[in-house]
């Protein structure tokens, strides 16, 4: 369930983002199709876009597949998408391919590759990675547990509105950890 709310809070933040940031188009009417839920449209307008080396149009291919919106399910096929875009460095593209490995989907769980990609977004600034890594250290999956990273992690999300990682914070506040407990703060 927390996976299919991450996919979807990325899905809108890349339809918001992206489309804020692109003169119309083919881009801006696939990611408009997407938005509609006309997927084959959306892949018709997108497809060649990611061939063609368009990092955002590729996280959209693969959001698809990872999805199976318009297309058969297939993790290995958005993986190939999110990790052309992860090449690029883009932050979106490395969360999406943080959480294939950190959840195991399509290949064998991997937390210090999942570990690997969000630190890439995370220190590019992206609130998701920054909160992935926050919990990553809160739990201590893949890593020692270490409260004071979690707590490094999880402030620099809030400060950009990411409501999930607000809310871990709350919670760390409330529970004492990382922090002395501060039922205020929290």
């Amino acid at each position: 369930m927390r996976l299919m709310l991450k996919a979807g809070i990325i899905a809108i933040y890349l339809m918001v983002s992206l489309a804020a940031s692109v003169e119309a188009g083919p881009f801006e009417d696939g990611t408009a199709a997407y938005g509609k839920g006309d997927y084959t449209t959306a892949l018709r307008l997108l497809r060649p876009l990611a061939e063609q080396g368009l990092a955002k149009a590729q996280i959209v291919v693969g959001v698809m597949y990872a999805r199976g919106q318009g297309v058969a399910q297939n993790y290995t096929e958005a993986m190939k998408w999110y990790r052309r875009a992860a090449d690029q460095g883009d932050a979106a593209g490395q969360t999406a391919l943080g959480t294939i490995y950190a959840k195991g989907l399509g290949v064998p769980q991997g937390q210090a590759k999942a570990m690997e990609w969000f630190r890439k977004a995370a220190d590019q600034g992206f609130a998701t990675a920054q909160d992935d890594l926050g919990s990553m250290y809160d739990r201590g999956d893949g890593v020692p547990q270490n409260y004071a990273e979690a707590m490094k992690w999880y402030r620099r999300a809030p400060d950009q509105g990411y409501a999930n990682a607000q809310s871990n914070l709350a919670i760390m506040y409330t529970n004492g950890q990382g922090v002395p407990p501060d039922y205020a703060e929290g």
